[in-house]
């Protein structure tokens, strides 16, 4: 095999990263990654249509977009650099003249009553059964065949709930749509349309449905290795999951849209949701509010029981509200938390012009430390709580009914 040294020089010194790659009759064949050797060979790859020398356009924070190999792309995140890949977005935050053209202003908290009601009929069963399921995929990866089985298993699962959930007067409210991307894992959107004819501001809860290894341990940034992805981010996928299912139980009809979201592509550099984001933005769509719930189901041993409130890279405005929702309505207090630049899917629809946050199972540095290795698994520690995830789900349910309006 013939070695081939290619100095990474995308991010600054102190990150900076040698790789060798080492090919045979021009075929990639392993990977030498600071220090650790990863196989990729055709056997290693085999169900990936991931080419690690394709061209990708990348942003990462306070520095011009610049180009960088897939391969490149892993050395960046497992030395903790975020970024977006703009590849297929390059014009995302172009369309001043689409966005909302004020502040929004939120309404004070008015349905407690029918939001408790609803909050009741949630239940840690059907998570629990879905995430054993979404979790036993070998990989979500969003250009692995896996991954593609599992946004299908996904959409059908969401389908199915739809069909038995609502009412056959709310499922003619209902739409659940892929959104196609060219990778072949589709972002899905499940939208009950509103009731009023002149406020069309959509309301968003999002999720990510993909799951690779990578990031900060360099032993897992490879990403043919096994991810189950339990908690990053099938808790949140299930989560939001569990709250459709009990507004549609409820027969919950909005005045605005409401859209339940699940991105393909999150972990490589949020590609799904800038897929949407630029399209609702490309047709001048005013999203009122959009909340992304990355990571539901921590608890970490020895401390406090609470909801992680991102407080950078979100609407303060939209943020405040969120932090009324979790006191009226949730048996735990919040915490204030960072997560930095482009570090969830909310960041797309920020990018976009629209309001978004981010809620997460703790404060960051309590967070699951199992993320992004196989061990993100249900069954790894009793921290893995789906009561708190339970939390979470009543959030959701109380986000889509105080802004979506009754």
């Amino acid at each position: 095999m013939k070695p081939i040294f290619v100095v990474f020089p995308l991010i600054s010194a102190s990150f900076a990263a040698t790789i060798q790659a080492l090919y045979d009759s021009g075929n990639l064949q392993q990977v030498v990654l600071k220090g650790q050797t990863f196989d990729a060979s055709s056997h290693a790859t085999q169900g990936f249509s991931l080419d690690l020398n394709e061209q990708r356009l990348v942003q990462m924070e306070g520095k011009e977009a610049v180009w960088m190999t897939e391969l490149e792309k892993i050395a960046a995140k497992a030395n903790g650099v975020k970024f977006f890949d703009i590849t297929d977005t390059p014009n995302l935050g172009s369309f001043p003249h689409f966005r909302m053209q004020s502040t929004p202003s939120y309404p004070p908290l008015t349905y407690h009553d029918q939001v408790t009601k609803v909050m009741k009929t949630l239940s840690t069963a059907a998570p629990r059964a879905n995430l054993e399921k979404f979790s036993s995929f070998r990989t979500r990866h969003y250009r692995s065949e896996t991954g593609k089985e599992s946004q299908r298993w996904l959409l059908a699962n969401i389908r199915q709930i739809t069909k038995e959930s609502a009412s056959p007067e709310l499922q003619s409210l209902i739409t659940v749509e892929e959104v196609y991307h060219s990778w072949g894992q589709n972002t899905i959107v499940a939208r009950i349309n509103g009731s009023s004819m002149t406020d069309h501001r959509i309301v968003i809860i999002g999720a990510h449905q993909d799951r690779q290894a990578v990031l900060y341990i360099i032993a897992n940034s490879w990403p043919f290795l096994p991810a189950p992805g339990a908690d990053d981010d099938g808790s949140g996928t299930v989560t939001i999951l569990e709250s459709y299912r009990a507004l549609l139980a409820s027969g919950f009809k909005p005045q605005r849209p409401v859209e339940f979201q699940w991105y393909s592509a999150e972990e490589s550099g949020l590609l799904g949701s800038q897929a949407v984001a630029q399209s609702y933005a490309a047709q001048g769509l005013e999203v009122y509010a959009m909340s992304q719930y990355d990571m539901t189901a921590w608890v970490k041993r020895g401390t406090r029981e609470e909801i992680g409130v991102i407080v950078d890279y979100v609407d303060d405005i939209l943020t405040e509200y969120n932090k009324q929702l979790i006191d009226a309505y949730l048996a735990i207090p919040y915490v204030e938390t960072k997560c930095g630049y482009a570090c969830s899917d909310h960041a797309s629809w920020s990018k976009a012009g629209y309001p978004s946050i981010f809620t997460i199972e703790s404060s960051f540095e309590n967070s699951n430390h199992n993320i992004h290795t196989s061990n993100d698994r249900i069954d790894i520690s009793s921290e893995f709580s789906f009561e708190h995830m339970l939390e979470f789900s009543k959030l959701a349910v109380a986000f889509a009914m105080e802004l979506g309006g009754l």
